[in-house]
């Protein structure tokens, strides 16, 4: 009977022994817990599409001290009156860019076409939201400005379009006259050292609260004429195009960017 007892102990002690270990090698919930380094604390805007804590503003309503001509880089020659900067059509304005350049970025930036706009097709409101504006005689990368509300024209080349690469999921057009939002997500392309292309770029575009380019990948350069190319550049400012048409000016407010690491 003691023999029996000792045999039942020793069963129910190597048992416990097993069940220990079997513990002891189980996942635990703090194996995949990751404490440090913490991420960078960002205080979000006050109100929906109010710049963040750690954004670069580029236009606040009040001046245009962040932008220069895009063809020799004087002072922009915009119109700034009432928080809005609009474009001006006058001999040897053009585009604006950024004094700064940038490379992988997350963008806001409202725009709004006139409420009495004329015109049809292209030729209704255009302009543009250069993402990489790589130099006076490139194209660039344009995110296409126009009004695509109930006005036809290329889907390559419709309001939020990459410009002839990339028809938008969705037309999410408000009316002319009523402020439109651009929110972009713009990761620049990578070159070889010997200027090849080692990592194409990529955009994501949020118009109007509306998912209209998801990670898109880019061909290159957003030509007007012929197939897209790489072209090497490291980091670029960001342009606003003063179309060459006759349609009436755009105007722009509330715009401001975070450099993404």
């Amino acid at each position: 009977m003691r023999n029996g007892k000792l045999l039942v102990l020793a069963v129910l002690m190597s048992t416990a022994a097993f069940v220990s270990a079997q513990q002891a090698g189980k996942p635990k919930p703090e194996d995949t817990e990751v404490w440090s380094p913490e991420p960078p604390v960002v205080t979000p805007g006050a109100t929906c599409g109010a710049a963040p804590s750690d954004a670069m503003v580029l236009f606040d309503g009040k001046n245009l001290n962040e932008w220069v001509s895009a063809q020799d880089h004087t002072p922009a020659r915009w119109v700034v009156a009432g928080g809005v900067m609009t474009v001006r059509k006058a001999p040897g304005v053009g585009n604006i860019e950024t004094k700064r350049r940038f490379k992988n970025y997350q963008l806001h930036v409202e725009w709004k076409i006139p409420a009495d706009i004329t015109g049809s097709g292209q030729a209704r409101g255009n302009s543009g939201v250069f993402l990489a504006s790589t130099g006076p005689g490139d194209d660039g990368y344009e995110l296409q400005v126009m009004d695509s509300y109930q006005n036809k024209t290329y889907v390559n080349g419709m309001a939020g379009s990459i410009y002839k690469q990339a028809i938008p999921l969705a037309n999410a057009n408000r009316k002319p006259g009523e402020w439109q939002t651009y929110d972009i997500v713009w990761m620049a392309p990578e070159f070889h050292a010997d200027g090849s292309l080692k990592t194409p770029a990529y955009v994501t575009v949020f118009f109007n609260g509306v998912l209209v380019e998801n990670h898109f990948q880019l061909k290159g350069q957003t030509l007007y004429i012929g197939k897209p190319f790489y072209k090497e550049y490291d980091r670029a400012p960001i342009k606003l195009q003063a179309h060459g048409d006759k349609s009436e000016p755009i105007s722009y407010r509330n715009i401001w960017v975070r450099n993404i690491p």
